[in-house]
């Protein structure tokens, strides 16, 4: 039998031994799952903890159903180590390791070691497989300067195979350059910035796995939110993750990030700018300003006993102060109240008192304080006159109303919101909500804040069993301890007895929600308000940050990434730069490059590692044939393997936007009317670009205004 023949039953062998480990293991967690199902004598939340333990247990055996494991490392010294999705040890022999998940320090050499800087290696292996079979595998010499590549002909069969729905990880390809930023050591923000088809998005999610499997105590109680520009891209990246045994992660759009809002519309550039900018602040301040209000003329209350009378100087003070306590507009009105109430009660006392009651019988002033008060506060007429003064805000109420008020946007000086349905909200609504929700504070009456005895007992036990483990906690600053918990009754709302959802789950509808590590891809587009949402969803600033300024089409978005994050976190955010674009072949990156030149000369094109053998091509029709043309580009690719997307200018048939196919592959890709995505808006330019760089094998250009320019030399007619 050849060598080859030979090492490969081997191979074979021994994974399937892995295999018969993992499915034992899986086995023993079913057990402990359904055990901890019947809960055996422990409390409601006890059990919920274990539950969801096993639960997590069980999705980290279960994504190792394919793919288990990947390669083999072999040492000078002899020792061997098996690559894989997730770490498998050997109960019997002192939990000796039979597979090393990928993000552990002793496989870091699968992903660095060259031939020139072989790390204590001499052999790389990587098999090839599907489902639990390995079909082939190849081996990379190292330590020798003429070593085989046979890694670099893994990469190349990954990056050239057809693209399905959605994003695939890249745990057993990963390159050098990409693994040390995977494994970067950087308590802050890392912003990951690249061009086309470098990787960036799959570097960070595969950074979110490693960060998720080297600090999982800490990542693990709060998770991780991953922020994309829209629903298409984050469902292509949606099972990386996953793919990965990582499930406590919330996808999301900026436009996801008010709970419950649902976004129909889409402002114009003019209103988007100042929505995305910090001085939108000032506007939502006056506009809450502007609600709280002085009477026009004195206002009566006919009392049993007494008529009082609120007028402007008594709200005028009680404003003055409501507004100097610093509290937010709806908790302020307890001072705004409290005012009124004390000047409306001191005037009627000294009326009702006149020549028989004086300061020195406190005990009787405050008797007949205590009764004035009362009556107002059962006062339809006060209470009317207090919602007309000070009322209590909503932050969707108020903004709907100014928006579709162009008087109250003149005294805001904010006429460019103005439209006509004011709750026809827009992505760039989002941060302005979010933000009025500090601003305005609870909406709550007395009655809702008062939570039922059982949620509170259940809360208590969340304390007692905080302080009970508060030693193990102590060395570890970034626990929640028990004394930053005041009160049980604070925690009923988050904590509920058997609420069984998962983490992702509970905290996608929790605006209050805090994320240990943020996510945010595209982050190019994000306006300074976008980052102010973001920032309080993520207290200890733990980003990674994935972009290309470049491909920035909002007006609002950041033009460098020090004026957005030197505000929030000045000296604490690095700064790494993917060079190498693993998607794009060379034919179709020279396209993309030359106009990169034309409106982003600065910017250096990333060096594709490629070329597909097929040259992009163009194809000018009269207006009436466009649709037949589009039909027969997506006829055609339909016969063959991978996916294929038209992109083009609104009004074109079948075609999606540039801005929808951000962060997306497709095997083939129609860029039509080129010159009217340059003239769409100011960044039009951008937007073309991002066009040009989806395709990973083909490309072509369908027209019937003339060519652009820049490409006109560069694509070859049809």
């Amino acid at each position: 039998m050849p060598v080859h023949e030979e090492q490969l039953r081997s191979e074979r062998a021994h994974v399937d031994g892995l295999y018969r480990r993992l499915d034992a293991e899986r086995t023993r967690v079913e057990a402990r799952y359904r055990e901890a199902l019947r809960g055996n004598g422990t409390s409601p939340m006890e059990r919920d903890v274990e539950v969801r333990a096993q639960a997590g247990e069980l999705k980290r055996l279960g994504v190792a159903d394919h793919g288990l494991c990947f390669g083999r490392l072999d040492a000078v010294d002899g020792e061997r180590r098996y690559i894989g999705r997730i770490g498998l040890f050997d109960e019997d022999d002192d939990y000796r390791p039979l597979l090393l998940d990928w993000r552990a320090p002793a496989a870091r050499p699968f992903y660095t070691a060259t031939a020139a800087s072989p790390e204590g290696m001499r052999r790389r292996r990587q098999f090839h497989t599907r489902g639990r079979e390995i079909t082939d595998f190849t081996d990379e010499v190292l330590g020798r300067p003429d070593g085989e590549t046979a890694g670099d002909a893994a990469l190349l069969a990954a990056v050239n195979a057809p693209r399905g729905e959605g994003m695939r990880d890249i745990v057993a390809t990963i390159q050098a350059e990409q693994d040390r930023i995977i494994r970067l050591d950087h308590p802050g923000v890392l912003v990951i910035e690249g061009g086309p088809g470098t990787g960036k998005t799959v570097v960070a999610l595969h950074r979110v796995a490693y960060l998720l499997y080297a600090q999982r105590e800490r990542m693990e109680r709060s998770g991780v939110l991953v922020v994309g520009p829209n629903p298409a891209f984050l469902n292509h990246i949606g099972r990386v993750l996953p793919s990965l045994g990582e499930s406590d992660v919330v996808f999301a759009t900026t436009g996801d990030l008010v709970p419950g809002l649902h976004v129909t519309a889409e402002d114009g550039p003019e209103a988007a700018e100042l929505k995305g900018s910090l001085e939108v602040l000032d506007v939502l301040r006056a506009a809450i300003a502007d609600r709280q209000r002085l009477p026009e003329q004195p206002r009566n209350i006919e009392l049993e006993d007494v008529t009082v009378r609120i007028d402007a100087a008594t709200a005028a003070w009680a404003r003055e102060e409501a507004r100097d306590s610093g509290l937010p507009h709806n908790e302020a009105r307890a001072v705004f109240i409290e005012i009124v109430t004390y000047v409306l009660t001191e005037r009627a006392i000294a009326r009702i008192g006149q020549g028989w009651l004086t300061r020195d019988d406190a005990e009787a002033w405050e008797a007949l304080r205590a009764d004035l008060l009362s009556e107002l506060a059962q006062h339809p007429d006060f209470t009317e006159v207090l919602d007309e003064l000070w009322p209590i805000l909503a932050p969707q109420r108020l903004l709907a109303d100014l928006y579709s008020s162009p008087e109250r946007l003149r005294t805001v000086g904010a006429k460019q919101l103005h439209r006509a349905e004011g709750a026809a909200w827009t992505v760039s609504d989002v941060p302005l909500l979010d933000e009025l929700v500090d601003m305005l504070g609870t909406t709550k009456t007395a009655g809702g804040e008062k939570d039922s005895e059982r949620e509170a007992e259940y809360a208590a036990g969340v304390l007692e069993i905080l302080q009970t483990e508060r030693h193990d906690l102590m060395d570890d600053e970034d626990h929640l301890l028990a004394q930053d918990l005041l009160h049980a009754e604070d925690l009923a709302e988050r904590f509920v007895e058997h609420d069984t959802r998962e983490l992702a789950e509970r905290a996608a509808a929790d605006r209050d929600w805090t994320y240990r590590h943020v996510v945010v891809d595209e982050a190019q587009e994000l306006s300074e308000m976008d980052w102010r949402v973001l920032m309080r969803r993520c207290p200890n600033r733990s980003f990674t940050v994935v972009g290309d300024l470049a491909q920035r089409r909002s007006p609002a978005g950041a033009r460098t990434w020090g004026a957005v994050l030197d505000r929030y976190v000045p000296g604490r955010w690095a700064y790494r730069e993917l060079t190498v674009n693993y998607r794009t072949p060379a034919e179709i990156m020279e396209v993309a490059a030359a106009l990169l030149a034309d409106f982003a000369p600065d910017v250096t094109p990333p060096d594709s590692v490629r070329a597909c053998g097929v040259q992009p091509w163009h194809r000018q029709v009269a207006e009436t044939d466009m649709s037949r043309a589009v039909a027969d580009f997506t006829d055609a690719e339909a016969k063959r393997e991978g996916t294929s997307v038209v992109i083009g200018p609104p009004g074109v048939p079948g075609a999606v936007a540039p801005a929808e196919t951000k962060g997306l592959e497709f095997d083939a890709v129609l860029v039509v009317e080129p010159a009217r995505i340059l003239a769409e808006n100011p960044r039009g330019a951008a937007e073309l670009y991002v066009a040009l760089t989806r395709a990973t094998q083909r490309l072509g250009v369908l027209h019937h205004d003339p060519l652009p320019e820049v490409l006109a030399s560069r694509v070859g007619k049809r």
